[in-house]
């Protein structure tokens, strides 16, 4: 599967060497749906407000216990196609800044990894 590329920092899209728009391939296709899954805001997708991470409904300003993020996101990785499965490893939490990454397998086994600090594939 295919998506458009988008810049690591910008998180816009951007052009191959030939300037047309680039393209990503899997496995890094999929970890970067999945980093766009968990960056979307439950209510933000004007076709489906249903998708997304529920994030002014449940975690900011609310403190839940981290588990309920953790599977906030993993709820958010599942609905990218090609996803078999998502854990996510929190490694610090410092100044409601969170460290750690999401592991998520694929359908065909592969083992892709995106980072929770900024939530781009690592």
């Amino acid at each position: 599967m295919s998506t458009l590329l988008l810049d690591r920092t910008l998180w816009d899209l951007t052009l191959d060497s030939k300037g047309n728009i680039a393209v990503a391939d899997d496995p890094y296709a999929i970890a970067q749906d999945v980093a766009s899954a968990c960056k979307l805001f439950q209510g933000e997708l004007y076709y489906d407000t249903t998708k997304g991470v529920p994030y002014f409904q449940e975690i900011l300003g609310h403190r839940p216990p981290l588990s309920v993020f953790k599977a906030a996101l993993v709820k958010a990785a599942l609905t990218v196609p090609g996803v078999q499965s998502a854990v996510v490893f929190v490694s610090s939490l410092t100044n409601r800044e969170i460290q750690g990454q999401i592991q998520v397998t694929t359908t065909t086994g592969a083992v892709v990894v995106v980072s929770l600090g900024s939530l781009v594939p690592a």
